[in-house]
């Protein structure tokens, strides 16, 4: 590996650690590099500015989502909707809760609570090709069309739940904190999937009964 790749990497770790932990606008270039232990013009020679650095460290956080919404479309394959539902909320369970894994909900976070011009790029990347597909099969497990208002709330609500359970201080005073191990984050997950599948099924009778 050539001394300008090595540099390179340092530069986007030591990004996205501190991108995830403050946010794109409360980190300065001077910080990346002397985390890095790069030079300060290392983050326009690389990324052309901090800007460019950010959409890299970005980039690979859709990736990620990517990742995760391919492995969930190749597992359901030929399976019900159900069933379907169900390995995708196993999959999201745990890529999202192994520990060491939250830098890209960190990151995702920060972009939803303060937006740079990157923010297109996550949603039509990231997020929109995520929530059409599990608009797709919640819409047709309930018999509405999948831009239906009561699919998107499904939609929303399947994903929070998992969201509900990354460490967090109120959570831990509540009793309420999770330790991740193998044998938890399974039976978080048949948890979710059952409670969001009576769910979907309860606002399918509903919609139907009018």
């Amino acid at each position: 590996m050539s001394r300008d790749t090595e540099t390179r990497d340092r530069l986007l770790k030591a990004a996205e650690r501190l991108f995830a932990d403050r946010g794109f606008k409360k980190v300065t270039v001077r910080d990346i590099c002397r985390v890095a232990r790069a030079n300060v013009a290392a983050v326009n020679y690389h990324f052309g500015d901090k800007l460019g650095l950010y959409r890299e460290v970005l980039q690979s956080a859709i990736e990620a989502m990517r990742a995760t919404n391919d492995a969930a479309r190749s597992a359901g394959a030929g399976q019900s909707p159900e069933e379907q539902l169900r390995r995708y909320i196993a999959i999201f369970v745990h890529r999202v809760l192994t520990p060491g894994n939250d830098t890209v909900h960190k990151l995702i976070q920060r972009e939803m609570t303060d937006p740079t011009p990157a923010l297109d790029t996550l949603v039509e990347q990231g997020v929109r090709p995520r929530v059409e597909y599990l608009s797709s099969l919640i819409g047709e497990i309930i018999g509405c069309p999948p831009a239906d208002q009561r699919v998107l709330r499904c939609v929303a609500s399947v994903q929070a739940q998992t969201i509900a359970y990354l460490p967090n201080p109120i959570a831990a005073r509540l009793g309420l904190a999770n330790q991740p191990s193998a044998e938890n984050l399974g039976e978080i997950a048949e948890h979710i999937a059952a409670f969001s599948l009576a769910g979907v099924h309860a606002v399918g009778r509903a919609a139907h009964a009018r």
